[in-house]
């Protein structure tokens, strides 16, 4: 059986915090746990990590290392979040959400999970992501949120 090696935003390890999240993004980290799949985190991500609460900082450190690869913001992905900004697919001040598709798509991941409804887990800039990838040359990149992929199909 293949693992999936799915980019995880920072929203999904706040999620496992927050009252509206926590049940579907810790049901997802507890696959992760179970060796389902393989979590993708960018330094972007611990960027982001490192001024949250101690209690989503721990939800990262409880993975097992064997199911957490670190990669890193290539000059490539770069370019193509700045590809994103400029057809339109995101605004400038949405750029490190640009950066976390482009990083995701740069590396070949399986899939993007994240909590962000407004700048990443949306339908029309999905399509605008996927366009883009497109003309450059890129894989699609699919796109969920934790509850789709919280449960499989043993549950």
């Amino acid at each position: 059986m293949k693992k999936y090696r799915i980019y995880v935003d920072t929203s999904v390890f706040v999620g496992a915090e927050d009252d509206e999240f926590c049940v579907a993004s810790r049901r997802f980290f507890e696959r992760v746990q179970n060796g389902h799949f393989v979590v993708l985190i960018s330094d972007l991500v611990l960027d982001e990590l490192a001024g949250a609460p101690q209690a989503v900082r721990d939800t990262l450190k409880k993975l097992p290392q064997a199911a957490v690869q670190i990669v890193e913001i290539r000059d490539e992905a770069k370019a193509l979040a700045q590809a994103y900004v400029t057809a339109g697919a995101l605004g400038k001040a949405s750029k490190a959400d640009a950066t976390h598709v482009a990083i995701a798509t740069v590396v070949g991941a399986d899939l993007i999970v994240s909590w962000n409804f407004k700048h990443i887990v949306n339908f029309d800039r999905i399509k605008k992501f996927n366009g883009v990838n497109s003309l450059h040359g890129y894989a699609a990149i699919d796109i969920r949120s934790p509850l789709e992929v919280a449960y499989g199909e043993q549950d």
